[in-house]
């Protein structure tokens, strides 16, 4: 257990580093998303795999993945070299969705009570108000560079955001456990894979812009 706990602590040393250097290097970030979305892609299409048998079905699955992992990292490379669009609208959502999985495992494991739902057993009533909570704890860190949007719009947008992430959580959760694999790989040691990573971020990260495009 200890051991477990001591390679996702340096796994995710790691990944905040390469986060950082992703953020601040436009080379780094667009070379970066490339190989994680192709990672990503290939852990969905290894759930596929088992989920169904037939081809077609496959193929316009592994398609329609590979075209919204493409799409997430378009708008994110358009925001880093395009100036008329604000980097806070795609740091935020990022922000909130690990927000959402910090805080739900925090007040999951400190609080427990109730599970949230059959789908996965790890998650509780409690957790889900953790989430919400580490979430809206950004307001106030990121409301000067919000001043476009009222205090209820940035309230709503964040809650919404969370709701979307802890939901992508779950589905990829539930994909999981209709295959019955535990992790969908094993390049991150103590995390398994990237898709076990991202799987809120993939859902929220493009929301979030939305809302802020439209707001």
């Amino acid at each position: 257990m200890k051991n477990e706990l001591k390679k996702r602590t340096i796994t995710s040393l790691v990944l905040f580093v390469l986060l950082f250097f992703m953020f601040k290097y436009n080379y780094i970030l667009i070379i970066s998303l490339i190989i994680i979305s192709l990672i990503t892609w290939i852990e969905f299409n290894g759930i596929f795999y088992k989920l169904f048998k037939n081809n077609i079905v496959k193929f316009l699955l592994k398609s329609l993945s590979l075209f919204y992992l493409s799409s997430i990292v378009y708008i994110i490379c358009l925001t880093s070299i395009n100036d008329n669009i604000p980097d806070i609208w795609i740091l935020y959502p990022l922000l909130i969705s690990i927000s959402s999985d910090v805080g739900g495992l925090l007040f999951g494991k400190t609080f427990k009570g109730k599970k949230l739902t059959k789908i996965s057993p790890n998650k509780t009533i409690s957790g889900s108000i953790g989430s919400f909570i580490f979430s809206l704890s950004l307001i106030p860190i990121f409301l000067n560079q919000l001043l476009d949007y009222s205090l209820l719009t940035i309230i709503l947008i964040t809650i919404f955001i969370s709701l979307v992430s802890q939901l992508g959580d779950l589905f990829i959760s539930y994909l999981k456990r209709k295959t019955k694999i535990k992790n969908t790989g094993d390049i991150l040691p103590g995390h398994g894979g990237f898709l076990d990573r991202v799987d809120g971020i993939i859902f929220a990260l493009p929301i979030g812009f939305i809302l802020f495009l439209i707001n």
